[in-house]
């Protein structure tokens, strides 16, 4: 039986940090030009699809999601932790957000047209991906696009205490080798159809990758 005892831990540091992090993160606009060009390019396949709504799992303040929704993506968000999902829900009352994990999707099979993981996954245990990547794969709908973007490395394994503003947090981190979360998406049944690994510069310190892969059509 699977261990996701780490997922209190996760709720309970973005619950603590939540106001600091809405004001602190960026905003999709604020983005590099290729992370929001990823994103861009990811909200066109998905519309133009239009096999289904697209989900935002780990949503946070609903930042993205919001962004999605302004390219006339049918999106909605979700997040474990209930303080990121009530700022979401002030901040955009328009679009729908719900408190949910990524190990265990209250979505039905084959429904959703579209999944992005927004620097959402780093937390899981290396261990456990596997159970994350097959819910997406289980709730994708055949040809739907999944998105995953975030910090990777050598296979570092990180145990900050503070976090956005010095507030206490006891989350793990957990950064791949690109070419390993790769593996573990083909692994789930996904097929990559693009990759983009952006060096550290300027104010970031961490290297960090976007993969866009799709869930098979039926033959």
């Amino acid at each position: 039986m699977p261990d996701f005892s780490y997922l209190a831990a996760v709720r309970e540091s973005y619950d603590t940090v939540a106001s600091d992090y809405f004001e602190k993160v960026k905003s999709p606009a604020e983005l590099d030009p290729l992370s929001r060009g990823m994103l861009n390019v990811f909200a066109e396949v998905v519309r133009t699809a239009g096999l289904g709504p697209v989900a935002d799992l780990g949503c946070g303040p609903g930042k993205v999601t919001a962004y999605l929704a302004e390219r006339q993506v049918p999106v909605f968000g979700m997040d474990l932790s209930p303080a990121m999902i009530e700022l979401a829900r002030s901040a955009h009352p328009n679009l729908r957000f719900s408190v949910g994990s990524m190990t265990s999707l209250p979505i039905e099979n084959d429904s959703l047209g579209g999944i992005l993981a927004h620097y959402s996954t780093h937390h899981t245990p290396p261990t456990l991906l596997p159970v994350v990547f097959g819910e997406f794969h289980r709730t994708l709908a055949p040809g739907g696009c999944l998105m995953l973007a975030g910090h990777v490395g050598a296979g570092q394994h990180l145990r900050p205490t503070q976090a956005y503003g010095g507030h206490p947090v006891s989350y793990e981190s957990y950064l791949l080798p690109p070419d390993r979360n790769a593996e573990l998406l083909k692994q789930a049944g996904f097929v990559l159809t693009a990759r983009l690994v952006e060096e550290p510069r300027g104010e970031a310190e961490r290297t960090f990758a976007t993969f866009l892969a799709h869930k098979p059509e039926r033959s």
